[in-house]
């Protein structure tokens, strides 16, 4: 098996795009086969290598590898003006000059539904003679054969006037020459596929145009097996934008996603197990998948389920494991006894400094927060809590949590009355880990400073 991912490097990797790439992956993995990174850059204006190198990293963050390229598809620019030249010498291309306004004139005489058909004019761009009889059959995994009538067929323009060539046309070659074996993309390029069979089955191989490099098996180049994947839907049923939040792999990144939980939600989007299990590792993917699971609706991308099982991921890391990728992702060191105890609280690493920055930085400045929990009452909870904790020995998380449920008990109160302000006064919120794990971390002199600050504060 020899699948390939080719992105076009006109902007970041979109969610569409790393699934794709991953359920290429995924197939070469479980098969023993060959992954080839093409990239396609034959839009010389949107393409940049900056682009480049943002598909690069996001798939390096994904974890997902290859094992040929990135090839450019640029580079092969002499290859595909060798073969677009014997298309030409045989009769099974040629050059015309009509426009969009021909075309249409063509269809307003012969009708709508007949494909243009041009002649030979020695100049212009470069089209490909389709045969008006017969039809291209897309033999597809996922959708089931899919039948184009040669006669609704436009002959496609392959190259522009200058010689250069154009998408499928670049597409089926690099293709043929790399004997991929399976395409795997999305069912926006469905259309394409008539057109990028016609030119490797009909022009190219009936040209006597070989693969230019020998196969592994010697067998003679055919069209690949094809899946076209479907597309990805918002929650509110509407293709995937930025609107409905991450739209690209650095956003999953940067929003503090782990790969490996990107990697088993991104699988689910339109795969499924016969087991119907959500939480699979990816050696679990990697043998378990298959196109022939693959449905053909279209799947819905909801960030909500992602966060809740980005936290089931991150709640399984050891601390230490969870620690240094938090050390990673904030740039800070010494957050291991911080992440122990807010760990539970956490979906993706972007919680953790919201959540417990306060222990490094000192307490936020919530002002309702003080306004709801530092009240007459609140600071009279808060003072007896500090009389009690200010003369344990040792003081440890044990100590407090009876020294506190003591405070509680004494004034005959609801825990959060007591707990509340405590945690205003240490954290500056009311959000923040366990008020005994962060006492204990904190330590006593810290505490008690914090706690002295929040009742000088609110007597003033």
């Amino acid at each position: 098996m020899r699948v390939r991912f080719a992105p076009s490097p006109t902007g970041a990797l979109h969610i569409g795009g790393a699934r794709t790439a991953l359920y290429n992956w995924l197939l070469a993995r479980g098969a023993g086969g060959t992954l080839v990174l093409r990239i396609e850059d034959t839009d010389r204006e949107r393409s940049t290598p900056e682009n480049v190198e943002q598909i690069l990293e996001a798939l390096e963050w994904l974890q997902i590898d290859y094992d040929e390229g990135p090839i450019s598809q640029v580079a092969r620019s002499e290859r595909h003006g060798e073969v677009l030249q014997r298309l030409l010498d045989d009769g099974r291309a040629y050059r015309s000059t009509a426009t969009g306004d021909d075309v249409k004139a063509y269809k307003a005489e012969h009708g709508a539904e007949r494909g243009f058909r041009g002649s030979d004019e020695g100049e212009g761009a470069v089209r490909l003679r389709v045969p008006d009889e017969g039809s291209t059959i897309v033999h597809d995994v996922i959708r089931g054969d899919t039948a184009f009538a040669h006669v609704h067929l436009d002959d496609p323009v392959i190259a522009r006037a200058d010689g250069s060539v154009l998408y499928n046309f670049a597409v089926a070659v690099d293709d043929l020459d790399a004997h991929i074996t399976h395409i795997v993309r999305g069912e926006d390029h469905l259309s394409n596929t008539p057109k990028q069979i016609l030119l490797v089955l009909e022009a190219v191989a009936a040209s006597g145009i070989a693969a230019e490099t020998a196969s592994s098996d010697g067998e003679a180049a055919g069209a690949p097996v094809y899946a076209h994947l479907p597309l990805l839907h918002g929650p509110d049923g509407k293709k995937l934008s930025k609107r409905h939040g991450a739209a690209s792999v650095q956003d999953l990144r940067d929003a503090g996603y782990l790969p490996e939980a990107v990697r088993n939600y991104l699988a689910l989007l339109g795969w499924g197990d016969a087991d119907d299990e959500t939480i699979l590792s990816t050696p679990q993917l990697v043998e378990r998948f298959s196109l022939q699971r693959v449905s053909k609706n279209p799947a819905q991308f909801d960030e909500r389920k992602l966060r809740w099982l980005n936290g089931r991921y991150l709640r399984a890391l050891s601390v230490d494991d969870l620690t240094a990728r938090l050390e990673a992702f904030t740039g800070r060191s010494g957050l291991r006894d911080a992440v122990e105890i807010s760990r539970e609280k956490m979906q993706t690493l972007a919680d953790f400094w919201p959540l417990a920055g306060f222990i490094f930085d000192g307490p936020a400045d919530d002002e309702k927060a003080h306004a709801k929990w530092l009240d007459d009452d609140g600071r009279a909870a808060l003072a007896d809590a500090r009389a009690a904790i200010a003369q344990l020995d040792p003081f440890t998380l044990e100590n407090t949590q009876a020294a506190l449920e003591g405070v509680v008990a004494a004034r005959n109160s609801k825990p959060k009355q007591v707990f509340q302000p405590i945690r205003v006064a240490l954290a500056g919120s009311a959000v923040s880990p366990g008020i005994f794990e962060t006492l204990s971390v904190l330590g006593r002199d810290e505490a008690l400073a914090r706690i002295d600050a929040a009742l000088e504060r609110d007597n003033k």
